[in-house]
């Protein structure tokens, strides 16, 4: 460890600077995402490293998505982090939202949680949140049976990073439809908001979004989505997120064997 890192980990460890540095966002975005110094981290951490594959991989754009848009917080801040990933790495990224507009429906048995959830929860205001967005960032609203279909059947980049918030066990095996189509990163980020809070809901592989992953894993042979194996040990500032972020590891993309270590010893030997 250098003596800037050093530096920077103590610094940054002290209750209060890093929220500083989200208010003055200096600094490489690398940087940023390594030290989580975003006001959605695991957005970052999943749009940058999309971007960054993409781009090792010869890709020249990705995109990337939000299911579960409610209030718009989480898609305009996803909408900025990609502005900024987007400038640094030179890659293209188009920002998509899903959402039922009408807040959420009603649940259709106990693996959606009902006891934590229920019907018009989350509600849209679609005007107001239209004109936050960027026009170039998509908003589809509706059943995600109908607009996902929408969406892989028009010229979209390959999909990249998707962030599922949509509470439901159901609506979540019906997200994943998402995934039913060539355009996609060999590894694609994820993040997973429902299956840590609340206390209440007692997540586990059986109700909700766990039962959701464990139920696509069942039933795809050659894609499996998994959890970043102790991400936490890795990060400068282990957080709660780092247990909510997986991978859907496409075994038979082209690409998936692409070997993405940068060139040069310092790589490729083990110091002495």
């Amino acid at each position: 460890m250098s003596m800037g890192d050093w530096v920077l980990r103590n610094l940054t460890a002290v209750p209060g600077v890093r929220g500083l540095w989200v208010r003055f966002p200096l600094g490489s975005v690398p940087l940023r995402v390594r030290y989580g110094a975003w006001t959605r981290p695991h957005y970052a951490f999943g749009v940058y490293h999309a971007a960054d594959l993409a781009r090792k991989l010869g890709l020249t754009s990705i995109s990337v998505i939000e299911f579960g848009v409610a209030g718009g917080r989480g898609l305009v801040a996803l909408e900025g982090i990609a502005a900024r990933v987007s400038d640094a790495l030179k890659i293209g990224i188009t920002v998509v939202g899903f959402d039922a507009g009408s807040g959420m429906p009603a649940a259709e048995d106990y693996r959606d949680l009902p006891h934590v959830w229920g019907p018009g929860f989350y509600k849209m205001d679609f005007a107001a949140l239209r004109k936050q967005l960027s026009p170039s960032t998509q908003l589809l609203i509706g059943d995600v049976s109908v607009t996902i279909p929408q969406f892989l059947s028009s010229d979209h980049a390959p999909v990249g990073f998707v962030a599922f918030d949509l509470d439901y066990y159901s609506s979540t095996m019906k997200a994943f439809k998402v995934f039913d189509t060539e355009k996609l990163l060999p590894r694609v980020y994820c993040y997973f908001d429902d299956i840590l809070w609340p206390e209440t809901a007692c997540h586990n592989e059986y109700v909700g979004e766990l039962c959701a992953i464990r139920e696509f894993n069942s039933s795809h042979d050659c894609q499996k989505l998994c959890p970043i194996h102790l991400l936490r040990h890795m990060r400068v500032h282990p957080a709660p997120w780092n247990d909510q972020m997986y991978v859907l590891h496409g075994f038979k993309h082209p690409l998936y064997a692409v070997n993405i270590t940068p060139q040069g010893p310092e790589y490729t030997q083990q110091p002495l």
